[in-house]
Order: C-alpha cells, then structure tokens, then sequence
C-alpha cells in the first residue's frame, strides 16, 4: 500500500478544492497561496486555512471587497 505523495507546505489538496464550497452561497472557492485562504467571491469572504485545514466558518472568515 503506497501512501499519497506529500503535499508542498501551504498548499491545498486540488481534490478537495474541487469539493469545497462556500458555506453561504454554495459558490466555488478560490485558493490564495499567499494569504493561506479560500476566497468566495459570492461571499465576499476569505476563510481561514490553518495547519493545512480550512475554516470553513462565517463567522472565522474575513470580510474582503
């Protein structure tokens, strides 16, 4: 059994990026490498990514413009 290949550090799993949503609208997320976030457009909202775990909580998030 071979494990998965490890992942960069700070960097998402692009199959999970495929399943997550934003938790309000439904909407795709995206992910800023930078800042370690997801982005809902939709939302206008930045959800925290830490120790390589989204926060997928409104009330975690950060508002954008």
């Amino acid at each position: 059994m071979s494990s998965p290949p490890e992942r960069l550090e700070g960097t998402v799993d692009p199959k999970l990026l495929e399943i997550l949503v934003c938790p309000l609208t439904k909407g795709p997320l995206e992910f800023d490498a930078a800042r370690q976030e997801l982005i809902s457009r939709s939302a206008k909202l930045a959800y925290p990514i830490r120790d390589g775990i989204p926060i997928m909580l409104p009330e975690e998030a950060r508002k954008i413009e």
